[in-house]
């Protein structure tokens, strides 16, 4: 089991994945893996609206929703192009969706929306949820959440998913049939679970562990950026002075003149490019919260193995206690100091009618008690192949994922390193005529 965990948690740092050819590949990468919903459907959140309404205690509110659109894959490649079939959803809908499968798929590691509110921004860009930027920003990732979960070997096939998809009514009311709130852990439930379970598969344990510090530091790379990105911005902008200065200064002089406003105009178009160069670094942003809160989603499946093991824990536990009841009632010792025996003492012993009645109830007890453990270890031994499954096929999504970004953004760093040294050179040809 040690081995086994440690192999796991080194596999998950590893990165040496085969990069793809292209920057936004996303689509196509989730088709290629097995079979799923993407290899029979287009989906697509095309665009999002600003609505006014009454909310559910009839007071006035402004929202947004969304645009989904779907199409089978098989009209296309035939050549046919029929209507996208489309409906609306709000970003709370989706947030439903996910619950669902939250409680359905317990062992899976479920695709996390994108934030419901901007965190670690740099502070020139808006934190309010219904800036255009933001909204646009989050329509992209609820269509990459749509897309992850169209690609999951097993919750691309869920039923409800296709109605989210398909059914703009009556999706909801199929799903409350289904009964999965009464399903839903609660926290204190499982907080009692992570405190008390006595053997923690050690595999779950450093899975979790992990979960936290891949959070942490994606958090730190997060906070580090918004900093690097209010720098960057000030220094682009600083060029933009120099821009202002040196065509002042060309009005002043004959001979320089020319040379002045040419590179004052460099400098101006330099100023004026970062805007677009900090709208690629949010989605570069967007790509890492991502991962930032799916860290959240695979420390949920190592919460809910503690819950089974501890569940199981307490089903062999209830049945020890009760051979040991057994025991003492057939041979008249008590082992252990409890009310049944001071009432004992106290009262005198039970007649044998009396204590044949209580062996009985007892060997029925035990019976079920039996079952349940059995069934309960059924329930772990399934829950651990599961979701170890799910875990690995999440790891090499994560690797191949963060590795693509960073180089990415590596790449559009040194691309913005010599856009600055070209703006250099160029005002240097401009002071060479003068």
């Amino acid at each position: 089991m040690a081995d086994s965990g440690s192999e796991a948690i080194a596999v998950i740092g590893n990165t040496d994945l085969t990069p793809s050819e292209s920057e936004n590949n996303l689509k196509n990468t989730m088709v290629e893996k097995g079979t799923s919903l993407l290899k029979k459907m287009e989906i697509s959140v095309a665009e999002a609206e600003k609505r006014t309404g009454k909310n559910a205690v009839n007071m006035q509110e402004t929202y947004t929703v969304y645009l989904i659109e779907t199409r089978p894959v098989d009209a296309a490649s035939e050549g046919t192009n029929p209507a996208l079939d489309s409906l609306w959803r709000r970003y709370s809908e989706f947030e439903l969706l996910r619950n669902y499968l939250l409680v359905t798929y317990p062992f899976a590691v479920v695709p996390p929306l994108p934030e419901k509110r901007a965190e670690f921004v740099w502070h020139k860009l808006s934190a309010d949820n219904m800036d255009p930027d933001f909204v646009e920003r989050r329509r992209v990732g609820l269509e990459n959440f749509l897309l992850r979960v169209a690609s999951h070997p097993v919750l691309s096939s869920d039923k409800i998913f296709y109605l989210f998809l398909t059914e703009e009514n009556g999706w909801k009311e199929t799903m409350f049939e289904t009964g999965f709130q009464a399903k839903a852990d609660s926290r204190l439930k499982a907080l009692n679970a992570t405190f008390r379970v006595k053997n923690p598969d050690k595999r779950f344990a450093e899975m979790k562990h992990y979960g936290d510090e891949l959070q942490s530091v994606i958090s730190q790379l997060l906070r580090v950026r918004a900093r690097a990105a209010d720098r960057l911005y000030g220094v682009y902008k600083v060029h933009g002075n120099y821009g202002r200065v040196f065509s002042e200064w060309s009005a002043i002089e004959k001979e320089m003149g020319d040379g002045l406003q040419s590179a004052g105009h460099h400098m101006d178009a330099y100023a004026a490019s970062v805007d677009d160069i900090l709208e690629e670094e949010e989605h570069y942003a967007d790509q890492l919260k991502e991962y930032l809160f799916y860290a959240d989603a695979l420390r949920t499946v190592c919460r809910k193995h503690e819950l089974t093991q501890y569940e199981l824990e307490m089903a062999v536990q209830d049945l020890t206690s009760k051979k040991q009841q057994r025991e003492e009632l057939a041979t008249g010792t008590i082992r252990t100091f409890s009310l049944k025996g001071m009432t004992s003492k106290l009262f005198g012993q039970e007649t044998p009618e009396q204590r044949e009645a209580k062996l009985k109830m007892l060997e029925t007890q035990i019976e079920e008690g039996e079952e349940q453990v059995k069934e309960r270890n059924a329930e772990c031994d399934e829950f651990v192949k599961s979701a170890w499954v799910d875990i690995e096929r999440f790891k090499e999504q994560k690797d191949h994922d963060l590795r693509e970004s960073l180089i990415s953004y590596a790449i559009m760093q040194i691309s913005m390193c010599k856009k600055g040294i070209q703006v250099w050179n160029n005002a240097k040809e401009c002071f060479n005529k003068m």
